[in-house]
C-alpha cells in the first residue's frame, strides 16, 4: 500500500503536504474525530480525500451545494480517483448505478447533500461500507455562524449511529463560539481541533471609504479594464445594486452578468457555469453566489458595500486566489451602508450578536493599522509583524490633533438633544438651511455652520472615526440617533485631547476618455496564454472547468520552469501521473514550440539565418539538424519563421496545398486553434506535426 506522501504525488501532483495536513490525515486514519479550520484554498479537501484512498470502503462527504459536489467530483476523476455525487438531480437509474458502484467497492468518495443523506440513510448505509464521514462547510451547523442551514443540525445522529467510524468536520470560517457549537451539534467524540493559519498572504487588502457612487462605478470599470483576462466577483448588498453594477459594466463592453436569489434557478445555474468555465469574466452578485464556486483562478474580489460580519467577508475574499497566485480585494465603505446594515442587524432574535459582529466589521473597515492583523486577530491568531500587503501598510496613516473638530461635532449633538442621526449632524455643522433644520430650530444653535469649511464627505468620515473611537455611539433603536459617551464628554469639556486620522484624499475620476496604450505582451504572458488555450481545449472536450485540468498556479510554474520532457513535467506541482499521461504531450509540445520560436526572436535572426544559408546550399532538413545539433522540429520552426518574415517565398516543397486545406478546415472546426495536438488528432494523425506547423504559417500569411 502506498503512503500518504506517495498518494499525494501520484494523484494530486504535490511533493509535500501543507502545514497540519499530514497530522489531520493520521488522526482520521487512527479512527479519531477532528474539527479542521483551514482557510479557503488551504487544502481542506486533501485532509479527507487521502484517508478515503487508504481506508477500505467509501468515504461519505456531506456538502451543501450540488454545483460544488460536481466540481469536486470532476476534479477527483481528472486525477484518476473514483468518485461520484448522489443527489436529487439524478434519475433513479443513475442513483442505483452509483449505489451499486459503492457496494462493489468501485467508488472511494461519495458526495451527498445533508437533506439526501437524511432521507436515504438506510439505502446508502446498506449499499456502502463507510470508511469515514466528512462534514464540509461545517459552520452551516451553527446558528451562531454566518450561513446557518437547519438541516445540518440533524447530522448529529450519524455520530451516535456509527460510533466506530471517524468523523472530520471542516470549515474555513468559524469563531470560538461557532467551533464549540459545531462540536456540540455534530456530537463529535473528543475531537482534536486543528487550526491552520488564516493568513492568505497572496491576497492584498484594500478599503476605500466615502467614495461617491458615480466615482465608485467608474473606478471599478477602470480596474476591470486594466485586467482584461482576469476573472472577478463584485459582491453587492442588494439585488438592485447587483443589476445596476452589471448594467454599468455591460455598457462599457465588459463581459459581466448579475446573480441573486430573485433570478430563475436555471438562469442562476447558467451564470455560475459560465463563470466557472471562463466564459464570463465578471459576476455582480449578492452573497448567495460563491459558496458553490471551486474556481481556483478568481483574481480579484470587490465588495461594492460593507459586509455584515467578518466571517462572511473573509469567506468571500477567500474566493480570490485559491491557487496561491497574487490576487486583489477591495472593499468600498460608506455611512449609508452602515446605517442600512445596522437596521437589518437590529431586527430578529439574534440582534445583539449581529450588531456586535457588524461593529467588528466596521472597526476593520475604519482601521488605521495593519488590516491583516485585525482580520487574523478576529480568528484568534496574533501575527507579530505588519503584513506589508494592505493599503494601511502601503500608506501608513498620519494623525493630527482633532480636539477642536471633535468638540464642534459633540457640541452640535448635545445642542440637538442627542436625538438626531449623522446626516442631520453634518448638515447642521455645514450650515445647511434646508426646511427640516429651520423647522427644528437648529439654524439658531451656536454650532450651526461651525464646520462649514470641512466638506460633507470628510465630516462623514470624521464622525465614523468618532464612532470607532468610542466618542460617539449610535442608538439603533432610536432611529440611529447619535449619543455622546463618557469618553466624549471628557473631550467636549476639555478634560482630554484626541487625535484623528488624516483623511486620504479621494481623487475624482477624470471625465476625459483615457487613451489606453497598446500593451506589450511579455514572453511570460505569451506562453501563459498559449498554455491556457491548450487547457481550454481539454476542458471543453471533457466538459469540466479549465482549472480542473490544471490550475493557474501549475501553468505559472510550467511557464517559469519550461519543462521539456515528461520527467521534468512530472516535477511541476499539480502534475500527477494520471494527468501526465492524459495531457502531458500537448503541454510539452506547446512549451517546446514556444521555446523554439522565442529562441529565434531573441537571437535577432542569427539562428534561423544560419538555417537559411544551409537551405540555399540544398542541404536537407535532417542534415541541417545533425550538423547544427538541433531537433528537426526546430528546423521546421525556423522554416516557418523564414517564410513569415519573407526570407523564403514558398513552403510548397515541404507542405502541399491539400495538406494546407486540411489544416485550415481543422482550425475552423476547432475555433481557429493554433495548437498542433488537437489539429493532429482531428485529422486522425494523417498530417504530421511538422507539416501542420508549416501549414499554419501559410494560413497566417494569407490572413
Amino acid at each position: 500500500m502506498l503512503s500518504p506522501n506517495q498518494l499525494l504525488k501520484k494523484y494530486f501532483g504535490y511533493e509535500n503536504f501543507r502545514p497540519q495536513q499530514e497530522e489531520i490525515i493520521e488522526q482520521t486514519l487512527s479512527g479519531a474525530d477532528s474539527l479542521v479550520l483551514m482557510p479557503t484554498g488551504g487544502g481542506k479537501s486533501l485532509c479527507f480525500q487521502i484517508p478515503a484512498l487508504l481506508l477500505p470502503g467509501t468515504a461519505i462527504v456531506v456538502s451543501p451545494l450540488i454545483s460544488l459536489m460536481k466540481d469536486q467530483v470532476d476534479a477527483l476523476r481528472s486525477n484518476g480517483i473514483s468518485a461520484a455525487f448522489y443527489n436529487s438531480s439524478q434519475s433513479f437509474e443513475e442513483q442505483q448505478a452509483i449505489l451499486n458502484g459503492c457496494h462493489n467497492g468501485e467508488i472511494k468518495l461519495l458526495y451527498i447533500s445533508p437533506e439526501k443523506l437524511l432521507s436515504d440513510t438506510e439505502i446508502i448505509t446498506k449499499a456502502c461500507k463507510i470508511s469515514l464521514f466528512a462534514i464540509d462547510e461545517a459552520h452551516c451547523v451553527s446558528s451562531w455562524g454566518h450561513d446557518f442551514r437547519p438541516e445540518y443540525t440533524q447530522m448529529g445522529f450519524l455520530r451516535e449511529r456509527y460510533p466506530s467510524i471517524p468523523f472530520i468536520a471542516l470549515t474555513a470560517t468559524a469563531d470560538k463560539l461557532t467551533r464549540r457549537d459545531i462540536i456540540k451539534q455534530l456530537k463529535l467524540k473528543k475531537p482534536q481541533i486543528f487550526i491552520t493559519s488564516f493568513d492568505r498572504k497572496n491576497l492584498s487588502l484594500e478599503v476605500k471609504i466615502g467614495v461617491k457612487p458615480k466615482e465608485k462605478i467608474n473606478e471599478i470599470i477602470d480596474f476591470i479594464q486594466e485586467r482584461k483576462n482576469q476573472s472577478g466577483i463584485i459582491y453587492c448588498l442588494s439585488r438592485k445594486k447587483c443589476e445596476e453594477a452589471y448594467e454599468a459594466l455591460q455598457n462599457q463592453g465588459i463581459n459581466a452578468m448579475f446573480y441573486h436569489a430573485g433570478m430563475d434557478a436555471a438562469v442562476r445555474s447558467s451564470v455560475q457555469e459560465r463563470f466557472i468555465n471562463d466564459d464570463l469574466q465578471v459576476v455582480c452578485a449578492t452573497v448567495a453566489f460563491g459558496m458553490g464556486i471551486d474556481k481556483s483562478n478568481v483574481r480579484w474580489v470587490i465588495h461594492y458595500n460593507l459586509p455584515k460580519n467578518i466571517e462572511g467577508y473573509y469567506q468571500e475574499i477567500g474566493r480570490a486566489g485559491r491557487d496561491g497566485l497574487p490576487s486583489e480585494t477591495i472593499l468600498y465603505y460608506n455611512y449609508a451602508d452602515l446605517q442600512l446594515l445596522n437596521k437589518f442587524a437590529g431586527e430578529g432574535a439574534m440582534a445583539e450578536v449581529n450588531l456586535e459582529k457588524l461593529k467588528r466589521m466596521q472597526n476593520y473597515a475604519e482601521a488605521d493599522s495593519c488590516r491583516r492583523k485585525i482580520l487574523l486577530n478576529y480568528f484568534s491568531e496574533s501575527p507579530d509583524q505588519n503584513c506589508g500587503n494592505c493599503d494601511v501598510c502601503a500608506n501608513p496613516r498620519q494623525h493630527f490633533d482633532g480636539t477642536v473638530t471633535v468638540q464642534k461635532a459633540l457640541s452640535a449633538v448635545m445642542r440637538m438633544g442627542e436625538k438626531e442621526g449623522l446626516n442631520m449632524l453634518v448638515d447642521v455643522l455645514r450650515g445647511s438651511k434646508r426646511q427640516e433644520i429651520i423647522a427644528a430650530g437648529y439654524d439658531k444653535i451656536k454650532t450651526h455652520g461651525a464646520g462649514a469649511e470641512i466638506p460633507l464627505f470628510d465630516w462623514q468620515r470624521y464622525i465614523m472615526q468618532m464612532l470607532n473611537l468610542g466618542i460617539l455611539e449610535m442608538a439603533y433603536d432610536e432611529n440611529f440617533a447619535l449619543k455622546i459617551t463618557p469618553a466624549g464628554n471628557d473631550i467636549l469639556f476639555g478634560k482630554k485631547k484626541i487625535e484623528l486620522t488624516v483623511l486620504n484624499s479621494i481623487k475624482a475620476v477624470e471625465k476625459t476618455v483615457k487613451t489606453r496604450q497598446p500593451k506589450i505582451v511579455s514572453d511570460y504572458e505569451e506562453l501563459f496564454n498559449t498554455l491556457r488555450k491548450v487547457r481550454r481545449i481539454f476542458a471543453e472536450k471533457e466538459n469540466v472547468p479549465a482549472y480542473v485540468i490544471f490550475s493557474d498556479a501549475t501553468l505559472d510554474e510550467m511557464v517559469r520552469q519550461k519543462p521539456t520532457t515528461a520527467e521534468e513535467l512530472l516535477t511541476i506541482s499539480g502534475v500527477g501521473e494520471h494527468k501526465l499521461f492524459k495531457y502531458g504531450e500537448a503541454f510539452l509540445n506547446a512549451i517546446n514550440d514556444f521555446s523554439s520560436t522565442s529562441e529565434i526572436k531573441k537571437s535577432k535572426g542569427s539562428t534561423y539565418l544560419d538555417t537559411l544559408k544551409m537551405l540555399q546550399q540544398n542541404i536537407s532538413i535532417s542534415e541541417i539538424a545533425i550538423t547544427r545539433n538541433i531537433a528537426e522540429a526546430t528546423v521546421y520552426s525556423h522554416l516557418a519563421q523564414l517564410y513569415l518574415s519573407g526570407k523564403i517565398e514558398s513552403l510548397a516543397k515541404y507542405v502541399n496545398e491539400d495538406e494546407v486545406s486540411m489544416v485550415k478546415e481543422a482550425t475552423l472546426t476547432l475555433k481557429e486553434t493554433k495548437i498542433m495536438k488537437p489539429i493532429f488528432e482531428h485529422l486522425k494523425e494523417s498530417v504530421p506535426y511538422h507539416k501542420i506547423r508549416l501549414a499554419l504559417a501559410v494560413l497566417e500569411k494569407r490572413g
